[in-house]
């Protein structure tokens, strides 16, 4: 019988034990805050593609002067897309040739071996007009006069009209980065002369053509060629050597990144 009151005792204090202060009721817990995650999305660059790159034009894109036989500013911008996002590797495919002028390169254009490597291109680098100037130059030696590069002028904006529209009605899509001129005599003065307007005026309506184009961007290089004084040349004293290909390359790139590369890809690469 004490057993029994024993084990009745005990378990009546085991329940008075359920209502003491220290357990918490469920009307006293915290409730949790729900928190909204922001809305993501994966970029479209998120899985890297190959790249595909086509140089046109003249000797600046085939890398003339380059001692060290990088293919001047191309050779080395196309190793540097390797670290783009959204770039797995690159195919790079440089069809540019010195001396070539752009009614030549809308004649090679034509081609259609060309056309089918225009076709497949992510982005197109192109240098061109160099030779237009140096034909004047060279059929007017002894009588060189400003309008001669104007009459010209005229004649180099429809041509890269007609260069936009071959290239377009190949591909749509591509990014093209179209490279300025520079003035080669600057190293021979430092004074200001017609040239350096004629020069200006050219990159003038090169730009012009970059804007009027929704996928492309200009690259303006005169100051990095304007006088030796930083030893950029190569020494037939025209073309860059390969530090002048260095300060193209870090042109193209600062360029291609304030075009907003990331927009003009439609979010297939951003820097």
């Amino acid at each position: 019988m004490r057993r029994v009151l024993i084990i009745i005792f005990t378990f009546s204090f085991l329940l008075s034990g359920c209502n003491s202060p220290f357990v918490r009721s469920a009307d006293t817990v915290t409730k949790r805050e729900f928190i909204a995650f922001e809305e993501w999305s994966i970029p479209n660059y998120f899985i890297p593609k190959r790249l595909r790159v086509v140089g046109l034009g003249d000797s600046l894109t085939q890398g003339v002067g380059d001692e060290l036989k990088w293919e001047g500013y191309f050779g080395r911008l196309t190793n540097e897309m390797n670290e783009w996002k959204g770039v797995k590797d690159v195919k790079a495919d440089n069809l540019a040739k010195r001396g070539r002028r752009s009614d030549q390169l809308i004649k090679q254009l034509e081609d259609a071996e060309i056309q089918a490597v225009v076709k497949s291109a992510d982005v197109i680098l192109i240098t061109i007009g160099g030779n237009d100037i140096m034909r004047i130059v060279k059929k007017n030696l002894f009588d060189l006069r400003v309008g001669l590069f104007y009459d010209e002028l005229k004649k180099f904006e429809n041509r890269l009209d007609e260069l936009y529209g071959v290239i377009r009605d190949l591909n749509g899509d591509a990014i093209i980065g179209l490279s300025g001129l520079y003035n080669p005599f600057t190293i021979v003065t430092d004074e200001a002369n017609d040239f350096e307007n004629i020069i200006e005026d050219w990159n003038e309506a090169i730009e012009v053509r970059t804007v009027l184009d929704q996928k492309s961007c200009f690259v303006p290089v005169t100051d990095l060629f304007n006088s030796n004084a930083m030893m950029v040349y190569h020494t037939d004293f025209f073309h860059p050597n390969a530090k002048g290909y260095d300060s193209m390359t870090k042109r193209f790139q600062e360029k291609f990144a304030q075009c907003d590369l990331k927009t003009k890809s439609d979010g297939q690469l951003d820097m």
